[in-house]
């Protein structure tokens, strides 16, 4: 029997269920479950508008190629933890509805494998990381940040409760890290980061939408609500159009950054192709289609809008 457990003010807390066996993969592996660690493609679609926000600030400043190679890796440590608290919380709060979903119900709160109060010292964990990795910046960015964590992040499982746009309260939240990562390094924002921001948050719309066209059917009988169910047959119309906002606002937020040709070309250009053969790819009908173009958002989308910020901020 493998039970990890806490004291907190002379209370043993169990961090999860029993298990049988002797091996310590198993307990392990409901760790990596719940926080979602094995799952890359979501780290790196909290990570993405983090790395597109630093390096159009960063090329702005000029800032040296070291300083930015380190603010870029602190950025995906920050992403990470911020993806796996979100996780984390979302899974606390959604354990009811997650046992509803055939895709959900076997996650770690939801089949009891790790009890609600381990799930919440879990979290409590990656808070006081993500706040320990805050302290250092300035004070924009640290307001920013905290905006992020907690009233963004914390209310966004019970939005799905109550409206079926809750994409679009993630599209503020998981994106807020492009606005930290801009502030950190200009101590203020510009006109091209809220640009920018807009136009993640059409992305977000977008990618999320998607993913929640896996589960339509075990949502409406769970009730929860989302845009995939409220766009219904027109689904890949409105997300064309989200789509279409998106590649838009990165040209509007290139000219009021000034940025050169690499970035019109590979970045503006580059995500505009991808995402028409993304929606061409698209069945909303069969999820394992959902799933793949989802993951192709956080990491090869992601990466070609990266691709042309960068050229340009090292030719810049």
């Amino acid at each position: 029997m493998a039970v990890s457990e806490v004291v907190i003010k002379g209370r043993s807390i169990r961090l999860g269920c029993k298990h049988q066996g002797s091996s310590p993969l198993p307990d392990l592996w409901r760790w990596i479950e719940l926080s979602r660690v094995h799952m890359f493609a979501g780290s790196m679609l909290v990570f993405w508008p983090c790395a597109w926000g630093m390096t159009m600030a960063a090329r702005t400043l000029s800032t040296p190629l070291q300083t930015y190679s380190l603010n870029l890796i602190y950025g995906l440590v920050g992403a990470a933890l911020s993806h796996s608290a979100g996780c984390v919380w979302d899974d606390i709060v959604d354990r009811k509805f997650d046992r509803q979903v055939e895709r959900t119900k076997h996650r770690p709160v939801a089949d009891g494998r790790v009890s609600v109060p381990g799930a919440t010292v879990f979290l409590a964990i990656h808070i006081v990381l993500l706040i320990a990795m805050l302290w250092p910046v300035n004070t924009l960015a640290w307001k920013l940040g905290l905006l992020a964590i907690f009233p963004l992040a914390g209310f966004y499982p019970f939005i799905k409760r109550i409206t079926y746009w809750p994409q679009a309260w993630l599209g503020v939240s998981i994106n807020m890290l492009s606005l930290v990562a801009w502030g950190a390094l200009r101590a203020r924002l510009d006109p091209a980061s809220g640009a920018l921001l807009f136009g993640m948050w059409c992305w977000t719309i977008y990618y999320d939408t998607v993913y929640a066209c896996q589960d339509k059917r075990d949502d409406v009988q769970a009730g929860v609500k989302s845009t995939a169910l409220l766009f219904g047959n027109h689904v890949k119309k409105v997300l064309a159009v989200f789509a279409g906002i998106f590649v838009a606002c990165l040209a509007m937020a290139g000219v009021m950054n000034n940025q050169g040709i690499p970035y019109f070309i590979l970045t503006v250009g580059g995500a505009a192709v991808h995402l028409t053969l993304q929606l061409q790819n698209l069945d909303v009908d069969d999820p394992k289609s959902c799933l793949r173009e989802f993951e192709s958002n956080g990491f090869a989308f992601g990466g070609i809008v990266w691709s042309g910020l960068f050229v340009d901020y090292v030719l810049g």
